[in-house]
C-alpha cells in the first residue's frame, strides 16, 4: 500500500503506563498489524482496533499483561558457529529428502 510515508515516518509506538490496565499500540508495520488484528478478532475480550490513520497505521488498545517484550543476549561465537553448522547439515538433510 502506498501512502506516501517514508519508512522512517512509519512509527510503532507502544504507550502504558503504571496506572492503566491498557496499553496502546499505534503501527505501520504489516507484519505486527496482521498479528494483533487476528489476536482481536480471537479475543475481543483482551484485545481491540481503535482507529485506522488511512495512511497504513492502525492503532489498537490492548489488557495489559497481553503484551511482551523480549530481550535477547548476544549469540557467543561459539554458539553462532554451531548454529550455522546445525542450519547447514539441516539444509544438506532436507535437500537430500527431496532430491529422493
Amino acid at each position: 500500500m502506498r501512502t506516501g510515508l517514508t519508512k522512517k515516518q512509519k512509527t510503532t509506538v507502544i504507550y502504558f503506563d503504571e496506572h492503566s490496565r491498557i496499553i496502546e499500540v499505534q503501527t505501520h508495520n504489516t507484519d505486527l498489524k496482521k498479528r494483533l488484528t487476528a489476536f482481536a478478532a480471537k479475543y475481543p475480550q483482551c484485545c481491540r482496533q481503535t482507529d485506522d490513520d488511512e495512511q497504513g497505521g492502525l492503532t489498537f488498545e490492548i489488557e495489559k499483561g497481553r503484551l511482551s517484550f523480549r530481550l535477547t543476549t548476544p549469540y557467543s561465537e561459539e554458539r553462532r558457529k554451531a548454529a550455522s553448522e546445525r542450519a547447514k547439515v539441516g539444509s544438506y538433510l532436507t535437500d537430500e529428502k527431496f532430491s529422493r
